[in-house]
């Protein structure tokens, strides 16, 4: 099994891994506000890799996200299917964060895409990425690698305070059924609010 253990080292594997680099760049050259490459399409990168498996895993959503308040709903939605067409060998999923609070009961509206993704269902679902123009690499993870780098699965604050959101959060992961895929997950037992 391979073992990350920083920040560096993922953002290392991201800059030798051609579809990463890819997405990331279309990403980036799309001139968005905001935008990260998100979620799932990070987490899964990291632990495939952790896991010898193929890193990039085609069957995985690209789930890029920004925010605009000038781009309304249907821009986005036509934005997406111009991916889809252009970039047909990845499974786009973009999402114009500005709404994205209405999928999450009780949420008031996210102010930026950080703030979004700090409110995410999991916190090693809390992760995103980025390319600047010059080619550096960011990384962000409001709280921290430990939990995707070790596999562990645990409620971000914003669904622990919360029993719609935690009902939320139950039913994705039974849904997901993620442990099928990556045998050494672990599921925190303690859902007290940290």
């Amino acid at each position: 099994m391979n073992t990350m253990k920083n920040k560096q080292e993922i953002l290392d594997s991201v800059g030798k891994n051609p579809d990463m680099m890819a997405i990331l760049t279309i990403i980036r050259d799309l001139e968005l506000k905001d935008t990260w490459l998100a979620a799932g399409s990070v987490r899964n990168f990291i632990w495939n890799l952790l896991s010898d498996k193929s890193p990039f895993d085609r069957e995985t959503d690209v789930d890029v996200i920004f925010f605009d308040p000038d781009v309304s709903y249907e821009e986005t939605v036509s934005l997406e299917n111009k991916l889809r067409e252009d970039f047909p060998q990845y499974q786009w999923e973009l999402k114009n964060q500005v709404y994205m609070h209405l999928h999450s009961p009780h949420t008031m509206p996210y102010t930026s895409s950080r703030d979004a993704m700090s409110k995410y269902p999991e916190r090693c679902t809390a992760v995103g990425l980025r390319l600047h123009a010059d080619v550096t690499l960011e990384l962000f993870a409001p709280y921290g690698l430990e939990d995707v780098l070790n596999f562990h699965v645990f409620p971000t604050p914003h669904f622990l305070e919360n029993e719609d959101r935690m009902k939320l959060y139950q039913e994705r992961l039974s849904k997901k059924n993620w442990q099928e895929k990556w045998e050494n997950l672990t599921f925190s037992k303690n859902l007290r609010k940290i």
